[in-house]
């Protein structure tokens, strides 16, 4: 196991896909949490931490609708949260004080939300670096938590919201990654990451954009004007506008 210790604590939260906590004396699994609204304060509490009005959390854990007595509910939830992480030795670190909430993790807690917005920064950064391998090693680490599955089965204006930004921190990855393999004079290995990118955002110009130049760099004009032709279409479809001048321009290339 690759844990990180902290003093004497040893702490991993992860938030997307399977929800679980390693701590110092186990592993809390969804199952051990106190029902569906103790995974959501848990995920809710630990993806940015900060003091958490007992209102907005309700919110969270009933968006639909508040039950009457959602106050002693939250009360209910939150105290079986903290012996639920109690018993992998990680009980104080959910505190309650002056009407809110907050999970106080200790430095260097990891947390695979934070940890891959992380990497996905310094991914981005050796690119500009002209550091390709170095920007391969992190992006791949950012690209194995991001394609995982956020809260499934769960809805409610938050979830929709942190799956957006999921969704986007997913594509600037694969769009990273590509990035890579063309600076490493690989346009083959970069070609189903730029399709992953364009399957994620189809109306997104700057996908298309580029497969057309994985295309090109592999030498193959022809699959470049294709892909223009498929957002040409679906642009004048969709939205009766044409593509960038961007992407006119490698349409262009693409013909000779």
């Amino acid at each position: 196991m690759d844990w990180r210790k902290i003093g004497d604590r040893l702490l991993r939260f992860y938030l997307i896909g399977r929800v679980m906590v390693e701590g110092p004396d186990g592993v809390l699994e969804a199952s051990g949490l106190p029902g569906r609204q103790g995974r959501l304060a848990l995920v809710y509490l630990s993806a940015q931490p900060r003091r958490v009005d007992r209102a907005e959390l309700a919110e969270v854990l009933w968006p639909d609708e508040l039950p009457e007595a959602w106050d002693t509910g939250l009360s209910a939830v939150v105290s079986k949260l903290r012996k639920a992480l109690g018993r992998v030795g990680a009980g104080d670190v959910l505190t309650g004080t002056h009407g809110a909430y907050e999970m106080r993790l200790p430095e260097g807690t990891f947390v695979d939300l934070r940890t891959a917005v992380n990497e996905l920064d310094r991914a981005e950064g050796a690119l500009d670096r002209q550091s390709p391998d170095e920007a391969w090693s992190h992006a791949t680490v950012a690209s194995a938590i991001f394609r995982r599955r956020f809260l499934p089965g769960e809805t409610g204006p938050w979830i929709d919201r942190m799956r957006r930004d999921l969704r986007d921190y997913e594509i600037r990855t694969f769009d990273t990654l590509a990035r890579v393999w063309l600076a490493k004079a690989n346009p083959k290995a970069a070609l189903p990451l730029a399709r992953h990118v364009v399957d994620l955002a189809p109306y997104r110009e700057t996908g298309y954009a580029r497969l057309m130049e994985v295309h090109l760099a592999g030498g193959n004009n022809a699959e470049a004007v294709r892909v223009y032709g498929e957002l040409s279409e679906l642009l004048r479809d969709t939205m009766g506008i044409s593509p960038s001048a961007v992407v006119e321009d490698m349409y262009l290339r693409a013909l000779g």
